[in-house]
């Protein structure tokens, strides 16, 4: 398994390891191998009883709706209304 993580300097103290989620782990050590090393150990130690799954979740209900007044006239017609209504608000505003 890949995963990104980070590798920075901390001033005075060496090099910091980190991972994101689901692991959200960081190790310290005092060169860039040794945070490396601390930080497989601790991803080890976690995944040792426990196992990583993708859930696959159903889509949005509302998305299957998008665009379905692309081709429609009337929705152009009322979407111009709609802007000559704001601009003559906005003239009656100034």
């Amino acid at each position: 398994m890949e995963i990104h993580i980070l590798v920075e300097p901390v001033h005075g103290r060496g090099f910091r390891a980190s991972a994101t989620s689901p692991f959200a782990v960081s190790v310290e050590g005092p060169n860039r191998q040794a945070a490396l090393a601390g930080l497989r150990l601790e991803i080890a130690h976690r995944m040792k009883d426990a196992e990583l799954l993708f859930l696959t979740v159903p889509t949005n209900p509302w998305a299957t709706m998008a665009g379905w007044l692309r081709d429609d006239t009337a929705f152009d017609e009322w979407q111009a209304a709609i802007a000559e209504h704001r601009q003559e608000e906005d003239s009656t505003h100034e």
